[in-house]
C-alpha cells in the first residue's frame, strides 16, 4: 500500500473541520501539510469583508513553527480585482509583479524563493471572502499544487459553512426560547399598560438596545412605553416616541400590508436616530482597529386579528451579524400584538360589563331628612360576566321608603334581563303604593309568562315612620338571606323571613313580617356573596357576620356597607360572587343631627 501523506493530512484536516467552532482553528492543519508540498515554501491566508477591508493575515514559511500574525482593519479599495464571485478562483502570477494596492500578502511572497505564486480567492458567505496564496519555485508540480490548493478551500468552506449553520441553529433555539418567555410575560397581564411596557421590556437588551411601542389611533400613532439599555438614552427615546415629527410620519407610512422594515445610513438622515459623528467615529474606530456600530432601526407591524394595532421600533447598536431577521421580527411583533389585543379587548369588555351593570343598579339612592341611606356592590367574577345582584330604594306615596334587594341565578346576558326585569318591576310597582307582597306575586307571574330558564330570589322591607318616632318594619322575603338589624345598643338580630324562589311556580303568594326599629337602628340588606365567601379553613363570612357588623355600632351607613364588603373580599379565599349591599339607618333626625360616635375600636377588635 502506497502511504500518501496528502491523504492523510486531509483526512486529519476534514476531521478537525467537524469539530472546529471558528476557522481559524484550522490554520495549523492546513498550513502544514502544504508546506510539505514540493516545491512550496510559503503559505499566506488573509480574510476581507465586503468592503475591500483586510481583517487577518498569517503567514507561515517552510522549517518554521512560528507564524506572523496580523490583524488589521486596512482599507484596501484595489483588492476588489480580487474579490471572487460565486466559484473558488485560482491564479499564477510572478512575485515580482504583484501591486501591494492589491496584494498586501506581496511583502511575505517576494521574499520566499521561486519567485512564483499560485492563489486561491474564495467566498466564505455574503459579507466576506478570503484567499489563501502559496509561494512556489520551479519544481513545484503546479497541477497538484493547485489541487491541493483547491482541496485544502473545499474544506475551509464547508468547515464555515458548518460553523455558520451551527450558529443560525443554536440562535434559533435561542430566538424560540425568547420567544416563548416572550409570549409568557405578555400573556400573563390583561391590564393594558402592563402589557405594552412588558412588550417594550422583553426584547432589551437579547433582541435590540432599544425599543419603543405605538398605538394606531385616528389622529396619528400614539406612544405608549420605551425602554433602553441605558437609562439616558431611554430618556431621549421616550422624547422621540411622544414627539419627534420625523418618526410620526414614518409611523403614519407604515401599511397594513407592509412587513418589518430596517433603516439605516442615510435613511436615517434627519431622524432622532441619525449619529452626526457616525462617520468620523467609523474613521477613528478603524484606525484603533476597533469596531464601529452604527444605528439601525426596524419597524414591525403590531396586527391581530387581521387589524394592525400599531407598531414596535426597535432601535440597534450592535454587529450586522447580531441583528435579528425578518421572520423572526415578525413572529414577535405578532405575538406582542396578540397580547396587547387581548388586553385591549379584555378592558373593552370590562368597560362594557362595568357600564352595564351600573345601569342595572339605579344611578342614586333617595335623599331623605330622617334616612341615612347607602349601598355596595362589587363584582366578584374574574371573567367579568355581568351579575345577577340588583338593590333600589324606592319613595311611596304614603311617605314610607320601600328597600328592595335581589339576586338572579346565574351570570350573563340572560341574568342580566332578568335583573333589569325585576328591578324595574318590583320598582314600578312599588312606587305606585302595591304592597310588597303582591309586587313579588306580579313578578313571579311575570317570570313564568316570559318562560324564564333561571330563578331568582328577592327581598322587600317596607319602612314606614310612626307617630312615637319608632318605624314599622315589614319585610317579605322570597327565599332570600334574611336582613340583618343592627340595634343602637350594638346587638345584632335577625329579621324572620321566608318565601318561595321567584320564576319555580305559578302561584306563589307571600306573606309580611313585622317589627320595630328605633332612632339609630340600621337596617342590612344583602346578597349571599358576603354571606357565602369562605376562607381556606371553610369557614363562611355568615359565621362571623354578626360580630363584624355589632363592630360596626355607630357608623353611618356608607361606612357600614363599604367596611362590610371589604372585610368579605379580604375574608375569602374562594369564592367569586358579587356582593350587593343596602343598608338604611333610622335616625329620626336629619342625618347630621344627634348620632352617636363610632366606636373604631370596636370595629379592629371583630377582624382580630
Amino acid at each position: 500500500m502506497v502511504d500518501d501523506p496528502w491523504s492523510s493530512a486531509l483526512h486529519r484536516l476534514w476531521q478537525a473541520a467537524s469539530r472546529a467552532e471558528e476557522v481559524a482553528a484550522l490554520a495549523d492543519d492546513v498550513y502544514a501539510p502544504l508546506l510539505a508540498t514540493p516545491g512550496v515554501h510559503r503559505v499566506v491566508g488573509t480574510r476581507w469583508d465586503g468592503r475591500q477591508v483586510l481583517r487577518y493575515m498569517r503567514a507561515l514559511s517552510a522549517g518554521s513553527d512560528t507564524p506572523v500574525i496580523v490583524a488589521t482593519t486596512r482599507s484596501m479599495p484595489g483588492a476588489g480585482v480580487r474579490e471572487p464571485g460565486g466559484e473558488p478562483v485560482v491564479d499564477r502570477v510572478e512575485a515580482a509583479g504583484l501591486d501591494d494596492a492589491v496584494w498586501p500578502e506581496a511583502e511575505f511572497l517576494r521574499e520566499a524563493p521561486g519567485g512564483s505564486v499560485v492563489s486561491c480567492t474564495f467566498r466564505l458567505d455574503q459579507r466576506g471572502w478570503a484567499a489563501l496564496t502559496l509561494a512556489v519555485d520551479a519544481s513545484a508540480d503546479l497541477a497538484a499544487v493547485e489541487s491541493r490548493l483547491t482541496q485544502a478551500v473545499d474544506v475551509i468552506v464547508a468547515c464555515h459553512t458548518g460553523i455558520l449553520q451551527r450558529g443560525r441553529e443554536a440562535r434559533r433555539g435561542a430566538d424560540d426560547a425568547l420567544l416563548a418567555e416572550a409570549s409568557l410575560q405578555m400573556d400573563s397581564s390583561l391590564d393594558v399598560e402592563d402589557t405594552l411596557r412588558r412588550v417594550a421590556r422583553i426584547a432589551v437588551p437579547a433582541v435590540a438596545d432599544g425599543a419603543l411601542v405605538h398605538l394606531a389611533r385616528g389622529e396619528g400613532p400614539e406612544f405608549v412605553a420605551a425602554t433602553h439599555v441605558a437609562v439616558q438614552q431611554q430618556r431621549a427615546l421616550e422624547a422621540a416616541g411622544r414627539d419627534d415629527p420625523w418618526l410620526a410620519a414614518l409611523l403614519a407610512r407604515r401599511g397594513e400590508d407592509e412587513d418589518t422594515v430596517f433603516l439605516s445610513g442615510a435613511a436615517l438622515d434627519g431622524s432622532p436616530f441619525a449619529d452626526p459623528t457616525a462617520a468620523t467615529a467609523d474613521a477613528d474606530a478603524a484606525d484603533a482597529g476597533e469596531g464601529h456600530h452604527p444605528t439601525v432601526v426596524s419597524v414591525s407591524p403590531l396586527r391581530a386579528r387581521g387589524r394592525v394595532l400599531g407598531t414596535i421600533t426597535f432601535v440597534y447598536q450592535r454587529p450586522e451579524a447580531r441583528l435579528p431577521d425578518s421572520a423572526f421580527l415578525r413572529s414577535l411583533a405578532t405575538r406582542a400584538a396578540l397580547a396587547i389585543d387581548n388586553a385591549l379587548l379584555y378592558e373593552l369588555r370590562r368597560t362594557a360589563v362595568l357600564s352595564l351593570q351600573e345601569h342595572l343598579l339605579p344611578s342614586q339612592l333617595p335623599v331623605t331628612d330622617r334616612w341615612d341611606l347607602s349601598a355596595s356592590y362589587a363584582v366578584g367574577d374574574p371573567m367579568l360576566d355581568v351579575g345577577g345582584d340588583f338593590y333600589d330604594a324606592v319613595l311611596r306615596p304614603d311617605g314610607s321608603i320601600a328597600l328592595l334587594i335581589g339576586d338572579v341565578c346565574g351570570r350573563g346576558a340572560e341574568a342580566a334581563a332578568l335583573t333589569g326585569l325585576a328591578r324595574h318591576t318590583l320598582r314600578t310597582l312599588l312606587e305606585e303604593g302595591t304592597d310588597a307582597g303582591t309586587a313579588l306575586s306580579r313578578l313571579n307571574r311575570a317570570l313564568r309568562q316570559e318562560r324564564a330558564s333561571r330563578f331568582l330570589t328577592a327581598v322587600v322591607a317596607t319602612l314606614a315612620p310612626q307617630a312615637d318616632g319608632t318605624v314599622l318594619l315589614s319585610t317579605c322575603s322570597a327565599g332570600h338571606p334574611p336582613p340583618l338589624v343592627l340595634r343602637g345598643d350594638g346587638t345584632v338580630s335577625e329579621v324572620l323571613s321566608g318565601g318561595l324562589l321567584l320564576g319555580v311556580l305559578d302561584d306563589v303568594s307571600y306573606e309580611s313580617h313585622q317589627e320595630r326599629l328605633t332612632p339609630n337602628d340600621t337596617l342590612v340588606l344583602f346578597t349571599d356573596g358576603l354571606t357565602e365567601s369562605r376562607e381556606a379553613g371553610g369557614t363562611f363570612f355568615e359565621s362571623v357576620l354578626p360580630a363584624r357588623l355589632a363592630a360596626l355600632r355607630g357608623s353611618d351607613a356608607a361606612h357600614i356597607a363599604e367596611s362590610l364588603a371589604r372585610q368579605a373580599r379580604a375574608f375569602r379565599d374562594s369564592g367569586q360572587d358579587d356582593i350587593a349591599l343596602l343598608v338604611a339607618r333610622w335616625t329620626g333626625l336629619p342625618p347630621d343631627s344627634g348620632l352617636l360616635p363610632p366606636d373604631h375600636r370596636l370595629e379592629q377588635a371583630a377582624l382580630r
